[in-house]
Protein backbone atom coordinates (compact mmCIF):
# COMPACT_ATOMS: atom_id res chain seq x y z
CA UNK A 1 0.00 0.00 0.00
CA UNK A 2 1.32 3.31 -0.48
CA UNK A 3 -0.15 6.95 0.42
CA UNK A 4 -1.09 8.34 -2.32
CA UNK A 5 -3.94 4.95 -2.74
CA UNK A 6 -5.24 5.83 0.84
CA UNK A 7 -8.55 7.66 0.87
CA UNK A 8 -8.07 8.18 4.03
CA UNK A 9 -5.13 9.72 3.76
CA UNK A 10 -6.71 12.22 1.40
CA UNK A 11 -9.24 12.58 3.71
CA UNK A 12 -6.99 13.45 6.61
CA UNK A 13 -5.41 16.25 4.36
CA UNK A 14 -8.61 17.69 3.57
CA UNK A 15 -9.93 17.70 6.57
CA UNK A 16 -6.19 19.26 7.73
CA UNK A 17 -6.28 22.05 4.75
CA UNK A 18 -9.64 23.36 5.32
CA UNK A 19 -8.86 23.80 9.06
CA UNK A 20 -6.38 25.55 8.16
CA UNK A 21 -7.83 27.74 5.75
CA UNK A 22 -10.26 28.68 8.33
CA UNK A 23 -7.76 30.14 11.01
CA UNK A 24 -6.10 31.81 8.24
CA UNK A 25 -8.99 33.65 7.36
CA UNK A 26 -9.65 34.21 11.21
CA UNK A 27 -13.17 32.86 11.14
CA UNK A 28 -14.60 30.78 14.36
CA UNK A 29 -16.40 27.07 13.50
CA UNK A 30 -19.62 28.86 14.78
CA UNK A 31 -19.22 31.70 12.08
CA UNK A 32 -18.54 29.48 9.78
CA UNK A 33 -21.74 27.07 10.42
CA UNK A 34 -23.72 30.21 10.29
CA UNK A 35 -22.62 31.32 6.73
CA UNK A 36 -22.90 27.58 5.99
CA UNK A 37 -26.75 27.28 6.92
CA UNK A 38 -25.61 24.97 9.46
CA UNK A 39 -27.43 24.83 12.90
CA UNK A 40 -24.09 24.55 14.81
CA UNK A 41 -20.50 24.59 14.50
CA UNK A 42 -19.85 20.76 15.49
CA UNK A 43 -20.47 19.72 11.82
CA UNK A 44 -17.52 21.62 10.87
CA UNK A 45 -15.49 20.73 13.75
CA UNK A 46 -16.15 16.71 12.78
CA UNK A 47 -14.83 17.75 9.40
CA UNK A 48 -11.41 19.34 10.58
CA UNK A 49 -11.19 16.68 13.14
CA UNK A 50 -11.08 13.76 10.37
CA UNK A 51 -14.22 12.69 11.67
CA UNK A 52 -16.13 12.08 8.79
CA UNK A 53 -16.06 8.71 6.44
CA UNK A 54 -16.93 10.62 2.80
CA UNK A 55 -16.58 14.37 2.10
CA UNK A 56 -19.40 15.72 0.02
CA UNK A 57 -18.47 17.94 -3.02
CA UNK A 58 -21.09 20.19 -2.77
CA UNK A 59 -20.43 21.04 1.08
CA UNK A 60 -16.57 21.11 0.02
CA UNK A 61 -17.08 24.22 -2.67
CA UNK A 62 -19.33 26.05 -0.70
CA UNK A 63 -16.30 26.17 2.34
CA UNK A 64 -13.91 27.26 -0.44
CA UNK A 65 -16.29 29.70 -1.99
CA UNK A 66 -16.49 31.14 1.78
CA UNK A 67 -12.43 30.51 2.08
CA UNK A 68 -12.16 32.69 -1.08
CA UNK A 69 -9.88 29.58 -2.81
CA UNK A 70 -9.64 29.82 -6.28
CA UNK A 71 -7.49 28.73 -8.93
CA UNK A 72 -4.78 25.52 -8.59
CA UNK A 73 -5.44 25.51 -4.68
CA UNK A 74 -9.14 24.95 -5.25
CA UNK A 75 -8.38 22.34 -7.99
CA UNK A 76 -5.77 20.35 -5.30
CA UNK A 77 -8.83 20.65 -2.76
CA UNK A 78 -11.34 19.61 -5.14
CA UNK A 79 -9.66 16.74 -6.45
CA UNK A 80 -8.36 15.56 -2.92
CA UNK A 81 -12.80 15.32 -2.08
CA UNK A 82 -12.97 12.98 -4.90
CA UNK A 83 -10.12 10.60 -4.12
CA UNK A 84 -11.02 10.55 -0.23
CA UNK A 85 -14.59 9.05 -1.40
CA UNK A 86 -12.56 6.00 -2.74
CA UNK A 87 -12.27 3.40 -0.58
CA UNK A 88 -8.82 2.43 1.02
CA UNK A 89 -6.50 -0.64 0.10
CA UNK A 90 -7.55 -1.82 4.29
CA UNK A 91 -10.89 -2.06 3.58
CA UNK A 92 -11.16 -5.45 3.96
CA UNK A 93 -10.01 -4.55 7.25
CA UNK A 94 -11.57 -1.54 8.08
CA UNK A 95 -13.66 -3.47 11.23
CA UNK A 96 -10.03 -4.28 12.66
CA UNK A 97 -8.61 -0.75 12.58
CA UNK A 98 -11.26 2.18 13.83
CA UNK A 99 -8.69 4.32 13.94
CA UNK A 100 -7.23 4.09 10.57
CA UNK A 101 -4.30 2.84 11.93
CA UNK A 102 -2.82 1.25 8.65
CA UNK A 103 -3.57 4.42 6.75
CA UNK A 104 -1.49 6.71 9.45
CA UNK A 105 1.47 4.24 8.91
CA UNK A 106 1.40 4.45 4.99
CA UNK A 107 1.47 8.59 4.94
CA UNK A 108 4.15 8.76 7.92
CA UNK A 109 7.75 10.16 7.06
CA UNK A 110 8.73 8.75 10.50
CA UNK A 111 7.39 6.47 13.37
CA UNK A 112 8.59 6.15 16.76
CA UNK A 113 7.14 3.97 19.02
CA UNK A 114 8.01 3.06 22.70
CA UNK A 115 6.48 -0.39 24.50
CA UNK A 116 6.67 -1.94 27.61
CA UNK A 117 5.08 -5.00 28.18
CA UNK A 118 4.87 -6.33 23.95
CA UNK A 119 6.56 -6.39 21.23
CA UNK A 120 5.55 -3.23 18.67
CA UNK A 121 2.76 -4.62 16.11
CA UNK A 122 5.25 -3.57 13.06
CA UNK A 123 7.95 -5.85 14.50
CA UNK A 124 5.53 -9.06 15.38
CA UNK A 125 5.68 -12.79 13.84
CA UNK A 126 2.76 -14.23 12.76
CA UNK A 127 2.63 -16.21 16.02
CA UNK A 128 3.28 -13.69 18.66
CA UNK A 129 0.67 -11.53 17.05
CA UNK A 130 -1.94 -14.11 17.15
CA UNK A 131 -0.91 -15.04 20.86
CA UNK A 132 -1.18 -11.32 21.30
CA UNK A 133 -4.64 -11.12 19.89
CA UNK A 134 -6.37 -14.38 21.58
CA UNK A 135 -4.77 -13.41 24.90
CA UNK A 136 -6.77 -9.92 24.93
CA UNK A 137 -10.10 -11.74 24.84
CA UNK A 138 -10.91 -8.21 22.76
CA UNK A 139 -11.22 -10.13 19.05
CA UNK A 140 -12.90 -12.85 18.37
CA UNK A 141 -11.24 -16.22 18.12
CA UNK A 142 -13.06 -16.27 14.77
CA UNK A 143 -10.85 -13.02 13.61
CA UNK A 144 -7.82 -13.82 14.80
CA UNK A 145 -6.43 -15.37 11.47
CA UNK A 146 -7.45 -12.04 9.79
CA UNK A 147 -5.85 -9.67 12.87
CA UNK A 148 -2.72 -11.92 12.07
CA UNK A 149 -2.94 -11.51 8.39
CA UNK A 150 -3.64 -7.90 8.75
CA UNK A 151 -0.98 -7.09 11.14
CA UNK A 152 1.64 -8.59 8.54
CA UNK A 153 0.59 -6.90 5.44
CA UNK A 154 0.83 -3.33 7.44
CA UNK A 155 5.11 -4.28 7.74
CA UNK A 156 4.70 -3.95 3.74
CA UNK A 157 5.03 0.04 4.33
CA UNK A 158 8.26 -0.03 5.71
CA UNK A 159 9.89 -1.95 2.32
CA UNK A 160 8.46 1.26 -0.04
CA UNK A 161 10.81 3.65 -1.06
CA UNK A 162 8.66 6.55 0.41
CA UNK A 163 7.53 4.73 3.22
CA UNK A 164 8.41 6.00 6.82
CA UNK A 165 11.33 5.85 9.09
CA UNK A 166 11.14 3.28 12.43
CA UNK A 167 12.50 3.64 15.55
CA UNK A 168 11.28 1.31 18.41
CA UNK A 169 12.51 1.69 21.92
CA UNK A 170 11.18 -1.61 23.76
CA UNK A 171 11.42 -2.12 27.52
CA UNK A 172 13.22 -5.31 28.25
CA UNK A 173 10.37 -6.97 30.06
CA UNK A 174 8.59 -6.91 26.84
CA UNK A 175 11.31 -9.03 26.26
CA UNK A 176 10.93 -11.64 28.94
CA UNK A 177 7.22 -11.58 29.00
CA UNK A 178 6.10 -14.99 28.08
CA UNK A 179 3.41 -14.57 25.37
CA UNK A 180 1.82 -18.04 23.75
CA UNK A 181 4.93 -20.17 24.44
CA UNK A 182 8.80 -19.39 25.41
CA UNK A 183 9.54 -21.10 21.66
CA UNK A 184 7.24 -18.89 19.97
CA UNK A 185 9.10 -15.84 22.07
CA UNK A 186 13.08 -16.90 21.08
CA UNK A 187 11.59 -16.62 17.24
CA UNK A 188 10.22 -13.49 18.02
CA UNK A 189 12.86 -12.25 19.42
CA UNK A 190 15.13 -13.64 16.29
CA UNK A 191 12.93 -11.97 13.97
CA UNK A 192 13.92 -8.59 15.97
CA UNK A 193 17.57 -9.23 15.61
CA UNK A 194 17.09 -9.66 11.82
CA UNK A 195 14.48 -6.87 11.39
CA UNK A 196 17.38 -4.27 12.97
CA UNK A 197 19.15 -4.80 10.19
CA UNK A 198 16.55 -3.38 7.77
CA UNK A 199 17.80 0.10 6.49
CA UNK A 200 14.46 2.28 7.61
CA UNK A 201 14.03 0.23 11.29
CA UNK A 202 16.24 1.26 14.62
CA UNK A 203 15.71 -0.49 17.56
CA UNK A 204 16.69 -0.25 20.89
CA UNK A 205 15.78 -1.97 24.46
CA UNK A 206 15.82 -0.11 27.55
CA UNK A 207 17.40 -2.22 30.56
CA UNK A 208 15.89 -3.29 33.27
CA UNK A 209 19.11 -2.20 35.50
CA UNK A 210 17.78 1.22 34.07
CA UNK A 211 15.02 1.72 36.58
CA UNK A 212 12.24 3.87 36.58
CA UNK A 213 11.89 6.76 33.54
CA UNK A 214 9.44 9.44 31.66
CA UNK A 215 7.32 6.61 29.89
CA UNK A 216 7.33 3.59 32.57
CA UNK A 217 3.59 4.30 32.68
CA UNK A 218 2.78 3.52 29.59
CA UNK A 219 3.33 2.96 25.75
CA UNK A 220 2.93 4.96 22.96
CA UNK A 221 3.49 6.14 19.29
CA UNK A 222 4.41 8.98 17.32
CA UNK A 223 3.43 9.69 13.80
CA UNK A 224 5.46 12.56 12.00
CA UNK A 225 3.86 13.30 8.25
CA UNK A 226 5.18 15.76 5.67
CA UNK A 227 5.05 19.59 6.19
CA UNK A 228 2.76 21.30 7.54
CA UNK A 229 0.80 18.64 8.49
CA UNK A 230 0.41 18.09 12.01
CA UNK A 231 1.80 15.05 14.26
CA UNK A 232 0.01 12.37 16.13
CA UNK A 233 -0.07 10.56 19.37
CA UNK A 234 -1.66 7.18 19.85
CA UNK A 235 -2.38 5.51 23.28
CA UNK A 236 -3.13 2.05 23.32
CA UNK A 237 -5.96 1.22 25.24
CA UNK A 238 -7.47 -2.42 26.34
CA UNK A 239 -10.50 -1.88 23.57
CA UNK A 240 -8.86 0.41 20.59
CA UNK A 241 -5.98 3.16 20.61
CA UNK A 242 -6.90 6.39 21.02
CA UNK A 243 -5.31 9.29 18.12
CA UNK A 244 -4.30 12.60 19.84
CA UNK A 245 -3.29 15.82 17.14
CA UNK A 246 -2.98 18.42 20.06
CA UNK A 247 0.41 20.39 19.21
CA UNK A 248 0.94 20.24 23.09
CA UNK A 249 0.15 16.54 23.95
CA UNK A 250 2.34 15.68 21.21
CA UNK A 251 5.12 17.72 21.86
CA UNK A 252 4.95 16.58 25.38
CA UNK A 253 5.27 12.95 24.01
CA UNK A 254 8.29 13.82 22.17
CA UNK A 255 10.26 15.23 24.36
CA UNK A 256 9.37 11.56 26.48
CA UNK A 257 10.64 9.98 23.63
CA UNK A 258 13.64 11.31 23.46
CA UNK A 259 14.31 10.80 27.00
CA UNK A 260 13.78 7.07 26.58
CA UNK A 261 15.76 6.96 23.26
CA UNK A 262 18.44 8.59 25.07
CA UNK A 263 18.05 5.90 28.39
CA UNK A 264 18.27 2.79 25.89
CA UNK A 265 21.23 0.86 25.04
CA UNK A 266 22.70 1.63 21.99
CA UNK A 267 21.62 -0.40 18.89
CA UNK A 268 24.47 -3.09 19.37
CA UNK A 269 24.09 -3.83 22.89
CA UNK A 270 20.60 -3.85 22.67
CA UNK A 271 20.78 -6.61 20.04
CA UNK A 272 23.46 -8.18 22.43
CA UNK A 273 20.97 -8.26 25.33
CA UNK A 274 17.91 -9.09 22.78
CA UNK A 275 20.25 -12.05 21.80
CA UNK A 276 20.40 -13.40 24.87
CA UNK A 277 17.18 -13.41 26.20
CA UNK A 278 15.99 -15.26 23.19
CA UNK A 279 19.17 -18.12 24.45
CA UNK A 280 16.58 -17.83 27.55
CA UNK A 281 13.63 -18.53 25.62
CA UNK A 282 15.21 -21.05 24.27
CA UNK A 283 16.57 -23.20 27.09
CA UNK A 284 12.69 -23.11 28.67
CA UNK A 285 11.08 -23.96 25.23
Amino acid sequence: MTASQSPGVRRRRLSAALRRLRETRELTATEVAKSMGWTSGARLTRIERNEWKFPKRDEIEALLDLYGVEGDDRAHLLSLAEEARGRSDWHKYADLFPGALPDLEAEAVRIRTYEVVLIPGLLQTPDYAAAVSLASQVVPPEQIDRKVESRMARRAVLDLPQGPQLTAVIDEPALRKVVGSHSIMAEQLRFLIGMAAHYKVTLLVIADESGAHPAVDGAFTLFDFPRPEPGIVSIPTVVEALYVEDEDYVDKHALIFDAVQNLALDPQRSLDLIGSIAAEHDKRA
